[in-house]
């Protein structure tokens, strides 16, 4: 049937089947290659320069002109995974939002809730135990204002989280307070309030405070000899308490999930930008007793003067 063809047509057509052919994506690759071969040509007389402005000109016109009919929400103010614990929100701006993004409202399974939770408990769905955050908002703001009036008078709070996925929490909500911050990521040892004198010495235990004012639990549970130490000393305790657990362990509960790191950041977050404020309000007050202490001064050098 070849025979039957012109010999140019057969010859070209031979051409045609053994022609390699180049797959569709890398095709698209060595456009995309040639193009940014292109773009990426230097500037090299005052016209492309010329040209490379008004581009860029008209491009920043376009964005301006419909910048206001598109969204207004950037990376900067809309929730991001990182947000809790670097950037926490303040206890005034903690919405319920917030606290179901971060899973605060998953409890444990239905058979393990522990009788004295019921009151903070919402239902049961697919048998787990749904916290009602409509409790552990105000119960979580009261408790950023334990921590605010506590870091107001110059007390000493520790922040204590021992699982591995709660040291930075804890880290960076004692770097927040600055020297009245501290915290414990990796283990609470036994007797660190209780037998003081052995642990720090007798020295240290006589001239230093050794017993915080207060102390914030992430996870309770694992730590439930430390708050045996806190309730022997008589040291007020923060805690978030699962559906398992029962609230009354700590002097302030907050009902949440405390198997979750993100409710953990979140809440060691906020009551650590609460202890700020605290410490803000501190500094303000000795500054100010500094200087009224130093115009009284000033009043007795004139009186002695004068007389």
């Amino acid at each position: 049937m070849a025979s039957s063809l012109p010999r140019s047509l057969a010859a070209s057509a031979a051409r045609s089947v053994r022609r390699p052919r180049i797959p569709t994506a890398a095709a698209a690759h060595v456009r995309h290659s040639s193009f940014a071969r292109v773009e990426e040509k230097p500037l090299e007389t005052p016209d492309d320069w010329t040209n490379f402005q008004l581009k860029r000109a008209e491009y920043q016109t376009l964005i301006d002109t419909f910048s206001e009919y598109g969204s207004t929400q950037t990376r900067n103010n809309t929730f991001q995974p990182h947000h809790p614990l670097h950037r926490p929100v303040a206890p005034s701006d903690i919405t319920l939002s917030a606290l179901i993004a971060s899973g605060a409202h998953f409890g444990h399974s239905q058979k393990l809730m522990n009788p004295n939770f019921v009151p903070y408990a919402y239902g049961v769905r697919a048998g787990i135990t749904i916290i009602d955050l409509d409790h552990t908002l105000p119960l979580l703001r009261r408790a950023a204002q334990v921590v605010r009036g506590v870091a107001a008078r110059g007390g000493s709070i520790v922040f204590v989280g021992t699982r591995s996925d709660l040291r930075p929490a804890v880290r960076l909500a004692a770097e927040r307070m600055g020297k009245f911050g501290y915290h414990v990521g990796e283990r609470w040892l036994p007797g660190t309030l209780t037998n003081r004198v052995h642990m720090f010495g007798p020295e240290v235990a006589g001239d230093e405070q050794v017993i915080p004012d207060l102390v914030v639990f992430l996870n309770p549970i694992p730590n439930i000899h430390a708050i045996r130490e806190c309730a022997l000393e008589h040291v007020p305790t923060i805690g978030i308490v699962d559906s398992n657990v029962d609230p009354r362990i700590v002097m302030y509960p907050i009902p949440a999930n405390d198997e979750s790191t993100r409710t953990a950041e979140l809440i060691a977050g906020l009551l650590s930008v609460a202890g700020r404020e605290g410490v803000a309000i501190y500094e303000e007050e000795q500054a100010k007793a500094v200087a009224r202490a130093a115009a009284r001064r000033q009043q007795r050098f004139r009186d002695n003067q004068l007389a």
